[in-house]
């Protein structure tokens, strides 16, 4: 349903069994796939890509141009995949000529008022409760959860599976199956709990949990960590995840608890 009381650009694609609620304005070099829900008063501004099943709840803003000083207009574009539920207020920034677009993948809950800026890429079934925010370039790997009123600053990336506590501020690289925690952040045990919820096994998170214990709790710097780390754990996709991501943290890892 197009509610006669939105405006909606006629250059803009709209797929089937979607809804247009009262007083939402939708520009024109936007997509809108089948059965997506969009709420009173939401503005969907030019290069919004949003998928399928999809919630946007009133007084979001997505796809509007960048906060950023150094954005000169170029073309970028937002993508919201599928089945995302985006709540009250949010706002969803475009790309940059960075990385020209900013995403959102599928299966994400973004709580109210959640800001992410430019050039983000977060991935599926991530949750971001209320007042949480990336600032611009930051990276979220699948399954994250940001507390309430968390924050990142720029380039700041977070890992696969990662737990960050309210009102943490996540000055450094958080890396995946981790709880984050404290100012300054720092490491807090592995995400357990979250890891039994998605399926793995005792095993898998016990492997993290020796990974980890070397990593954080052994006294040893990161070099000499990750030196044990390859040499005396067998290859598993639990380790090559973890090297993987603490070898690509130029901007540094968080401190051990």
């Amino acid at each position: 349903m197009l509610h006669k009381n939105a405006y909606i650009d006629p250059r803009a694609k709209i797929g089937q069994n979607v809804t247009i609620s009262p007083f939402s304005y939708i520009y024109g070099d936007v997509e809108i796939a089948d059965n997506t829900w969009i709420g009173p008063n939401v503005t969907i501004f030019d290069g919004a890509r949003i998928g399928e099943n999809c919630k946007i709840f009133p007084g979001a803003v997505i796809s509007a141009i960048p906060q950023d000083l150094k954005f000169y207009g170029e073309y970028s574009t937002t993508e919201i995949g599928n089945n995302t539920v985006i709540r009250e207020c949010v706002t969803i920034h475009r790309g940059t000529i960075d990385k020209q677009k900013t995403v959102v993948g599928d299966n994400c809950l973004l709580m109210g008022y959640v800001h992410i800026a430019h050039d983000c890429i977060v991935g599926n079934d991530c949750i971001f409760a209320n007042y949480s925010a990336l600032s611009g370039h930051c990276v979220v790997g699948d399954h994250a959860i940001l507390e309430g009123m968390a924050a990142a600053p720029q380039f700041v990336k977070i890992g696969s599976h990662a737990f960050i506590a309210g009102a943490t501020i996540i000055r450094k690289n958080v890396p995946p199956f981790v709880k984050a925690a404290r100012e300054p952040i720092s490491y807090m045990g592995v995400n357990a709990i979250g890891l039994r919820r998605r399926g793995y096994a005792e095993e898998q998170i016990n492997r993290i949990q020796d990974i980890y214990r070397v990593l954080f709790q052994k006294g040893l710097n990161i070099s000499q960590a990750i030196e044990i780390i390859q040499r005396d754990f067998e290859v598993s996709e639990e380790r090559n995840i973890i090297l993987d991501f603490v070898l690509s943290s130029d901007k540094g890892i968080i401190n051990r608890g």
